[in-house]
Order: structure tokens, then C-alpha cells, then sequence
């Protein structure tokens, strides 16, 4: 039986914010560079006025090897996924709370791998 939970005022509104996106045509040598991107995630929290609790990064090797990055936040979550074959990454940052900024941490990766094209797209996930 699930319960309903009531929200009694603004201030306990949840406030989701979710940005992510599809970055094509990146540098390889900056795709497969697993401490650049780990890095590039970390400097994306702070930008964004997030709380890190803990990152972790892997490279998987193979003809569809990659680098994925993943950040949880205190607001939620950063992660970054590369695919060394297609020379594209996935990037998804979605944080719950008024002073975080999303779209700052995205705009931050996205310059700093320099895609030649990307898709960006914005959800609001909030209670109400």
C-alpha cells in the first residue's frame, strides 16, 4: 500500500531540474582521457553550486570501449558516458533544490569537450 504524501507549503515543494544531452563528433584523445573527464565532471559541481558526496569514473577498453564518470551529488546525480567507436558521449545532470544550476554543469562540459554538434534537453521534475 503506497501513502500519499501531502506537500504542506512552498517550502516543501521539490524542485527537480533535469538537463541532458547528446554530444557527437568529440576528440577522441578527450573521450578516452578517464582523469580529464573525472575532472571536468568535479569542476561542473562546483560551478553549478552542488555538494559532491562521491565520484567514480571506469574505462571499459574494446572496439565499443568508453569512459563513464558518475557524481552523486546531494542534489542528485552528474554522469558522463563515452563511446570510443562513435566518438559521442551521453551527459545527464539532474539536481532536486532551488540553488543548484544544472544547466551551468551542462553548458561547463559541453565547452570544455567542444562537440562539434550536441542535443540538449530540460525537464522539470518537480512535485508540483
Amino acid at each position: 500500500m503506497s501513502e500519499q504524501v501531502t506537500f504542506q507549503s512552498h517550502e516543501d515543494r521539490i524542485v527537480g531540474k533535469h538537463v541532458f544531452g547528446n554530444l557527437y563528433d568529440i576528440d577522441p584523445e578527450d573521450l578516452n582521457n578517464e582523469q580529464l573527464l573525472k575532472d571536468l565532471v568535479l569542476k561542473a559541481v562546483e560551478i553549478a553550486h552542488m555538494n559532491l558526496v562521491e565520484a567514480k569514473s571506469w574505462s571499459f577498453g574494446g572496439k565499443k570501449g568508453g569512459v563513464s564518470v558518475i557524481a552523486l551529488i546531494e542534489e542528485s546525480h552528474i554522469a558522463l558516458h563515452t563511446w570510443n567507436e562513435y566518438n559521442y558521449a551521453t551527459l545527464d545532470v539532474y539536481t532536486c533544490g532551488e540553488d543548484s544550476d544544472p544547466q551551468a554543469a551542462f553548458k561547463f562540459i559541453v565547452e570544455a569537450l567542444k562537440p562539434r554538434r550536441y542535443q540538449v534537453f530540460f525537464a522539470d521534475r518537480s512535485s508540483s
